[in-house]
C-alpha cells in the first residue's frame, strides 16, 4: 500500500514525473509541480488521451484552439488524443499535485 500523498521530494528545481502503473494501453502517473511550466515554444500533442485531475495546488492548461482553462484542487479534465496543449502556469508557492491517466 502507498499513500499519493506521500514521498514528495523536498528539491523540485524540476517538475517530477513518476511512472505508478503502465500497461500497453494505459500509463498512470502523478506529476508534482512547483512553479513550472512547459516550454514558451512548441505544444505537447501526444498520441493518446490524456485525463488529468488536480488534486492539490492550482494551474492553468493552454490550448492552441481554444481558452485556456485554470485548474484547482478537485478539478480534472480530458485533452484528447493530438489535441495541441501546454502547462502555461502552476502555483509557485506551493506544490500542484496531478494524477494523469494516458490511455
Amino acid at each position: 500500500m502507498a499513500n499519493f500523498f506521500d514521498a514528495i521530494p523536498s528539491d523540485l528545481n524540476a517538475e517530477v514525473f513518476e511512472s505508478l502503473v503502465e500497461s500497453n494501453n494505459v500509463k498512470v502517473e502523478r506529476i508534482i509541480s512547483k512553479g513550472h511550466s512547459s516550454p514558451d515554444v512548441g505544444w505537447y500533442e501526444q498520441a493518446q488521451n490524456e485525463w488529468v485531475i488536480v488534486l492539490k495546488g492550482s494551474a492553468i492548461i493552454s490550448f492552441d484552439d481554444k481558452p485556456s482553462i485554470s485548474l484547482s484542487a478537485g478539478d480534472y479534465l480530458n485533452i484528447a488524443a493530438l489535441q495541441k496543449h501546454k502547462v502555461s502556469w502552476t502555483a509557485p508557492d506551493t506544490e500542484t499535485i496531478w494524477l494523469a491517466i494516458h490511455y
